[in-house]
Formats: structure tokens, C-alpha cells, sequence
């Protein structure tokens, strides 16, 4: 261990600080499984890991088409109310207008009732708040104004089912109010005529994950059967669909995913001038969907996007305008039939996106230099609350979700901007925050209830408004909230790996293999193989975003290497030439040729020991940064201490749980050090893996 330095020494290589989480492998399963459906053995332990197992549910799977799903207007308890209010407001003539949201669900919620509701002849106009002088939601001055210009009947899209004031004053000037929402519920709901949202629903129906867009799309064509008006109508509608419910980053389960794996079919050869432009500009290139036919399937998906493509591609270039400009650009870009005049606001996305990707990088960049320079505890802490002056609070949410993959924490983002009350400006502080998977963003924000002015949000994800003298007790009291939920070892970025997998495996057979699972996203993910001791043969750092580059290589019965991409990840470089690593499969076409890469998503130092688990309190050798280390479980009192020797008789002892270790030659002159300082905990991680625990 020689003299454990409190610095990181030349030769010390930076990880990122992960837990990995590997399902168990089901070998003779997986074996029999793969047999049965004509799939690798690997994917067939990723069905396993889903929960499919039967050929009866891998039929349901790989073709959703195949099920029967229950009849919307059996599960919407107000659905066929909604449609009386909406044929009653068509066939009166009496003006419709629809309230969105400014992100990618609302967007394209809006832009497919508008669609809709033209069509089937509604005399409807929209509006959406202002993100950066109003925040989320329909508001007083939105109904209100609506009343004004004669709007007999408020729709809501992707908001609504927390707006109780605004519902209410609706309701007082006569104005009928249709809620169609998903976010989580309030206490109290609104006074609305009818309220379409999934969470009302059963947990166990097909239709509970459906984002904003998906509620929207259900209303729409559940009013246009009834008005025997289907026809040409689907197929534009479902386009939107897809896009708003993969950018919302909804799950891709029971309706979601059968619709949107139809969606991803048509978007290549969409209908709508908009999206054609989008497509165009973002430089997307449909894949050839090579797919293996499995079970005897029939289905050819000749030319169809991915999830990725509309994720990284079309979505934030949306999101983007509703964060930094005017969502009208997004409004108009979907709902217009003339070509030049959607190529014109396409264009003005993909500005808008440079724009919003410069801002996040400066913002990021500020954000970790705070909390590199302040005296943070997040093992006691177990949240991170960032505030600053000067920030712009549409990319916030962004940021907080690279410092959730960065420090492993939940986040909550702020910024202070100044709120007109009379005559005097008072500050204020808005925003956005990430969760993980143990840590539930809405109750925390619902624990802090008293001290903010507004709040919405799901699991995941939320937004916050509130008074800044209120800050240091937001801080203390969402402390409170995550230590009653989350534990020491949830406070590390997850990285869940479904199967072991050799580089030799790793070819175009399987990653066309793997097309049969898509459409993969939320609760349905992308298959996460991993392979250990892997030599690291080549790096390089590219691109503006600090990416590194590489080639891994296996040696075995057949040596393989495989190229691989880590995204953002140029502070680790250069990485050990010896690692575990965990990753996903991209394609790479270039000059005509197509090729496999990995994605990697995790990666750590190996254990190089011969023995797969020790005896309880046996010593196993490892090697670290270079050196060979032993270690070992023993017994201290009533607990079992961690043991690592050096090759100089060094001892670093550590009791469980504890962010002090003591150091030595013996017991008696050790002196106490900080093990959660990096080379210190990766130490400790790596002798824990070497030890199997």
C-alpha cells in the first residue's frame, strides 16, 4: 500500500464511481429458452431477466399486434364523457382551445389535438405558458384570457391534474374544462367536467404508462370513431405519438410499446412536413431492421427508426425550443403542411439545440466546480441541492440528470431570478430535479410541501418554485426525506448488467438479433452485457464533449477486439489497460460498411484471482494500480472487518459502513485515514470484488 497518499499519485487511474448490479445467470434456462425461439442464449437470459420466460409471452413480446387490449373507453372512466363535450363544442360551433406544455410531450400532445381537432372541424386555437415567466401548467391569466376571447371548452394536454385554482376559476366564468394529464396525482383534484389520466387507472392496465401524448392520441381517436371521421387521421397522429412518448421518456410497455414500435415503422416515410424536416436536418438515417425472424414471425420492418433515433436526435431538438424560445416554432413546425415552411423551422431547432447544448456544457462545467469546491457530504447528506446566480433554468433539468450519472445522488437544481410582487421584485428560486431509482422526486418534493410555492413532477423527475430565503430548509429538510429512504450503498451511480457476454460474441448477428426487443427505452432497456479483463489496446480522447474513443480486446480461446465509444467521459482518461467493463451495442456505418461498437456504460478494475468466492475468512491476492495487494475478512469484536496488506506490510482496516479506516504496521501506531478519498474507496472496491462480496 506503500505510504497511502491523500493525493492521487501518476500512476492512479480516476473510475467512475459506480455500482454494478448483475442479474443472476439462469444458464441451463437461458440454453433450453434459446433453443425453443431460435435466439442467442444471451438474449434469451435477457428475456429472463424481464420476466418472459414462457414462448406464449416471448409471442406477446416480439409481436405486441398479437394481444388483445381492452377497449379505452372500459378503462378511462371519463373518456366517453370527454367525447360528449367535445362533439357538443364541434357541432355548436363553440371555440376550443387547448392548453400545453412547453417540453416534448406537451408539444406534440398540442400539435396532435390540434390536428385532430381541425380535422374533425373544431374551431380551436392553443396556448402554452411562458417557462420563463410563468412555469408549468395552466395558470389564472391562461383562463382567463381564454374566457375573453369566447372559449367555451379548456383542454389540457401533458397538465392540468394539479392545477386545482385555475380548473376552479374556469369553472366559475362558465368555461367547461377537459383535463388530459399523467403526471402524478394531488391530494385534491381538480373540479374539471371530466379528467383523462392514467394514474386514475388500474396499475395492471395496458394503458397505465401512457405519457401526455399517449392520453392525447387515445381522446383523439376515441372522437373521431365516434364521429365515423377515422379515416387518413391514424397514421399522422401515431407519428406524434411516438415522438412525444419516447423524448417524455415513457415506458415502453403494454400500449406504449406496441404503438410505438407501429410509430417507428411510419416515421421515415411520415406524412408530415414537419417531421420529414426534422429528420432531414438531424441527419437520422433509418435502419434497414435486419432483424432475425423469431417464432416463425412474418414481420419485416423494412426502413424503421429506433428509439435512439428520436432520443438523441429528434426530441432534444425539440425539447430544446420549448426551453430556450418560443414553443410556437415546434407548434407550427408539426401541424404545417407547406415543406419550405417546415425545413425554415426545423433549421431554427437545430440552432436552438447548438445553443441549448453550449449552455448545459457551461452550466455543468459550474456545477461541479461548486461542489468540488464545497464542503459537500453526501454520504450524510444523501441529496445534492445546487443554486446559482445566473443560470438558465430551461437546460437545468438537463444538468441535474448528468450530475445524478456524475455523483449518484438525487439532484435538485436551482436557480434565483427575481418575481414582481406589486411594486417590489422578490427573489425567488426555480427548479428542476432528478432522481434514482430508491429515491422518489415527488414525495421529496411533497415532503417540502410547506416551504415551496409550486411543485409537480413524477418518480423520476420534477420542477420547484419557491421563496430563496427557503432555501437552507428546502436543503435540510430534503436530507431528512432521502436518509429515511436511501441507504449508503444507493449513493452510486447503478449500472445494471444483464449477462456476461466474450468479445467473440459480440457480431452483427447478434446485435440484428437484438432489433427483435425494440422498441427499447424505459422499462424495457436495451440489453447490458459485460465482459471481464478486457485490455484497453488503444484510446483517445474525441469530439467537444470529452469522449473517449478505444479498442478492447479479449484474450481466450479466440482473441477478439471490438471498437467502443465512452460518452463524456474524458476525465477518466486515459482508463486502466486491464478492466471489467459493462456496455451496450451500437451500429457504425461508415464508407459503406456496417460494424458493431460497444457503448460503455460502466467500467472497473478487475480481480485477478483464481478462487471465484474465498473461504469466509480466507486471503486472496489482487492487483491495483500495479501493485499486488492481499486481503481479507476478520474478525474485530462482534463485526468483520476489511483487511487490505500492501507488499510492505501495510495494513488498511476498515469496519463496514464507516468513511474512517486505520493504517498501519500494526494496530497500535495506525493512524486514521479518509477511505471514501478515491484511491482509497476504489481500493476498497476492488479487494470487495476480489473477495466476491
Amino acid at each position: 500500500m506503500q505510504e497511502l497518499p491523500t493525493s492521487v499519485p501518476p500512476h492512479f487511474h480516476r473510475l467512475p464511481n459506480q455500482r454494478w448490479q448483475i442479474y443472476s445467470p439462469q444458464t441451463q434456462q437461458a440454453e433450453q429458452f434459446a433453443t425453443e425461439i431460435g435466439l442467442s442464449p444471451l438474449l434469451a437470459q435477457v428475456l429472463i431477466n424481464r420476466g418472459i420466460d414462457s414462448l406464449k409471452e416471448v409471442q406477446g413480446f416480439i409481436e405486441p399486434e398479437s394481444l388483445v387490449l381492452p377497449a379505452p373507453t372500459d378503462e378511462f372512466p371519463d373518456l366517453a364523457a370527454s367525447v360528449k363535450l367535445l362533439r357538443e363544442a364541434i357541432s355548436g360551433a363553440q371555440k376550443i382551445a387547448i392548453c400545453g406544455d412547453y417540453d416534448a410531450d406537451g408539444m406534440t400532445s398540442t400539435a396532435l389535438l390540434l390536428r385532430a381537432l381541425r380535422l374533425l372541424g373544431a374551431n380551436v386555437d392553443y396556448a402554452i405558458p411562458s417557462r420563463m415567466r410563468e412555469g408549468y401548467g395552466i395558470n389564472d391569466r391562461i383562463v382567463e384570457e381564454f374566457h375573453s376571447e369566447g372559449v367555451a371548452l379548456i383542454l389540457t394536454v401533458d397538465n392540468g391534474i394539479a392545477a386545482y385554482g385555475p380548473v376552479a376559476r374556469a369553472r366559475e366564468l362558465g368555461v367547461k374544462v377537459i383535463i388530459t394529464d399523467h403526471h402524478d396525482l394531488p391530494p385534491k383534484l381538480p373540479p374539471a367536467d371530466a379528467i383523462l389520466n392514467p394514474k386514475l387507472i388500474a396499475e395492471s392496465s395496458p394503458y397505465r404508462g401512457l405519457a401526455g401524448v399517449g392520453v392525447a392520441y387515445i381522446l383523439a381517436i376515441t372522437l373521431a370513431q365516434d364521429m365515423q371521421k377515422v379515416g387518413g387521421l391514424v397514421n399522422p397522429l401515431l407519428e406524434l405519438f411516438t415522438l412525444g412518448t419516447i423524448a417524455d421518456l415513457a415506458p415502453l410497455t403494454g400500449v406504449n410499446r406496441r404503438w410505438v414500435k407501429r410509430g417507428l415503422r411510419l416515421l421515415p416515410h411520415s406524412q408530415l412536413a414537419g417531421i420529414q424536416a426534422l429528420i432531414q436536418v438531424a441527419g437520422v438515417q433509418p435502419g434497414s431492421a435486419e432483424s432475425l425472424p423469431l417464432l416463425n414471425s412474418k414481420s419485416q420492418a423494412s426502413n424503421t427508426l429506433k428509439p435512439e433515433d428520436i432520443g438523441f436526435r429528434l426530441g432534444p431538438r425539440i425539447n430544446a425550443v420549448g426551453r430556450l424560445a418560443d414553443p410556437q416554432i415546434v407548434i407550427e413546425l408539426l401541424t404545417t403542411d407547406d415543406r419550405e415552411l417546415a425545413l425554415k423551422n426545423a433549421m431554427q431547432c437545430e440552432q436552438i439545440n447548438q445553443r441549448r447544448q453550449e449552455l448545459c456544457q457551461e452550466i455543468e462545467q459550474e456545477a461541479i466546480a461548486w461542489c468540488e469546491e464545497s464542503d459537500l457530504d453526501l454520504q450524510q447528506e444523501r441529496v445534492l441541492v445546487v443554486v446559482q446566480p445566473g443560470w438558465h433554468h430551461g437546460v437545468i433539468g438537463i444538468v441535474a440528470s448528468r450530475l445524478v450519472e456524475r455523483y449518484g445522488v438525487p439532484v435538485f437544481i436551482g436557480t434565483f431570478e427575481d418575481e414582481p410582487v406589486g411594486a417590489v421584485a422578490h427573489k425567488i428560486i426555480r427548479g428542476s430535479a432528478r432522481g434514482i431509482p430508491e429515491f422518489n422526486v415527488f414525495d421529496g418534493l411533497n415532503f417540502c410541501a410547506d416551504l415551496l410555492t409550486k411543485f409537480g413532477g413524477h418518480k423520476a423527475a420534477g420542477g420547484f418554485s419557491m421563496p430563496a430565503d427557503n432555501l437552507e430548509e428546502f436543503r435540510n429538510q430534503l436530507s431528512i426525506f432521502a436518509n429515511q429512504c436511501l441507504q449508503p450503498e444507493h449513493l452510486k451511480p447503478l449500472v445494471s448488467v444483464d449477462v456476461q457476454a466474450d468479445l467473440a460474441e459480440i457480431n452483427l448477428d447478434l446485435y440484428r438479433q437484438i432489433d427483435a426487443l425494440e422498441p427499447c427505452g424505459i422499462e424495457n432497456k436495451a440489453p447490458v452485457f459485460w465482459t471481464p479483463n478486457v485490455c484497453i489496446t488503444e484510446q483517445k480522447i474525441v469530439g467537444k464533449g470529452g469522449h473517449v474513443k478505444l479498442t478492447a480486446t479479449q484474450d481466450g480461446n479466440v482473441s477478439a477486439s471490438v471498437k467502443a465509444i465512452a460518452w463524456r467521459w474524458g476525465e477518466y482518461f486515459p482508463l486502466p489497460r486491464r478492466v471489467d467493463i459493462a456496455y451496450r451495442l451500437r451500429e457504425n456505418s461508415f464508407n459503406g460498411k456496417t460494424s458493431v461498437e460497444l457503448e460503455l456504460l460502466g467500467v472497473r478494475l478487475p480481480a485477478n484471482t483464481a478462487t471465484s468466492r474465498p473461504p469466509k475468512f480466507g486471503k486472496v491476492e489482487f492487483d491495483y494500480c500495479d501493485r499486488t495487494y492481499s486481503c481479507s475478512l476478520s474478525p474485530a469484536g462482534s463485526i468483520e472487518e476489511l483487511r487490505i496488506r500492501n507488499s510492505q506490510g501495510q495494513v488498511l482496516a476498515v469496519a463496514p459502513g464507516q468513511n474512517i479506516g486505520l493504517l498501519g504496521n500494526s494496530r497500535k501506531d495506525a493512524r486514521e485515514v479518509d477511505v471514501s478519498l478515491p484511491f482509497f474507496e476504489n481500493l476498497i472496491q476492488t479487494a470487495k470484488h476480489a473477495l466476491g462480496i
